[in-house]
């Protein structure tokens, strides 16, 4: 019987390989967002994109603007290319019903903001990457991953350590490799919508879940404007987090022409000027990737 699996499998580039499991891992991404991180220009994006869709490898929507107009594409994995990941990385077939499940969840969204916003965050470091061959982004979960029970423990963790579950959430985990070195890095991803004494809050669960861990790693919160980030950063100073803290505004970094990549953060009771991703090496107690194993 012909496997439409097997079928279409010769049809796909490394390049779409590595779309269809960000899609299936982070459920959405938009088409400039594909195209920074992914390819040389937006049109070549789409037409690839197109094929994508034609094969029924990925789905797609359109949200209409509230003032009018509508947003670009919007992309989802569809049945077919779930099944092509999951094969790819020999787990179970995924649901009959997972691509419809997928698509229905992120076009009725309450939370399709913040979701696009924390896969921006990572697609502009891919983007980064693929025009500065010295860096990569080597690892990129997201917050369901976050939440597997022994993701971020290693071969000779005692139990416990394994079977620690963190009160924190973080919104993503990505590892930063760059001349050699390494920067694993938790996201919070802030959109206005809470309190500051929320965000400031989370560090507490954050300082547990690193001294059950045994190691620490920089904390990056990436807030929707520069006003915030001074307000957080005052509050920061009064009752210092005791974990790598670092924060960064989006209205800031827009302006400046800046990436998450780049010189966006400034380090909680660092005086010293906004440190680039790669400078927060100086900040990770233990520099080992946990999500991979040693080779």
């Amino acid at each position: 019987m012909d496997d439409p699996v097997l079928r279409v499998q010769s049809q796909l580039t490394a390049r779409d390989r590595v779309l269809l499991g960000w899609l299936y891992d982070h459920g959405v991404l938009t088409s400039f967002q594909i195209a920074h991180a992914l390819f040389p220009s937006l049109d070549f994006c789409q037409r690839r994109l197109r094929t994508l869709y034609r094969l029924r490898l990925v789905a797609r929507f359109r949200p209409q603007r509230a003032d009018g107009g509508s947003y670009p594409y919007h992309y989802v994995i569809d049945q077919l290319g779930a099944e092509v990941v999951a094969a790819g990385r020999d787990e179970r077939p995924p649901r009959r019903d997972h691509a419809r499940v997928e698509r229905r969840r992120w076009t009725s969204s309450r939370t399709l903001e913040h979701r696009l916003g924390v896969n921006g965050f990572f697609t502009g470091l891919a983007g980064y990457a693929r025009t500065h061959p010295d860096v990569r982004l080597g690892e990129w979960l997201s917050e369901a991953a976050c939440r597997r029970s022994g993701v971020f423990t290693r071969p000779g963790d005692p139990a416990l350590v394994r079977a620690y579950q963190p009160r924190v959430r973080p919104d993503g985990y990505g590892l930063w490799v760059v001349r050699g070195g390494r920067v694993p890095f938790f996201v919070e991803y802030d959109t206005g919508g809470e309190p500051l004494s929320v965000l400031t809050g989370k560090l507490v669960g954050y300082r547990e879940w690193f001294a059950a861990l045994g190691r620490a790693w920089p904390v990056l919160f990436w807030l929707h404007s520069a006003a915030r980030e001074r307000n957080l950063r005052r509050m920061l100073a009064e009752t210092p987090p005791r974990v790598p803290a670092a924060t960064g505004a989006r209205d800031h970094a827009t302006m400046a022409g800046l990436c998450p990549a780049e010189a966006v953060w400034a380090v909680a009771g660092d005086g010293r000027p906004r440190s680039t991703l790669a400078d927060l090496s100086m900040w990770v107690l233990d520099d080992r990737d946990p999500t991979r194993e040693e080779t």
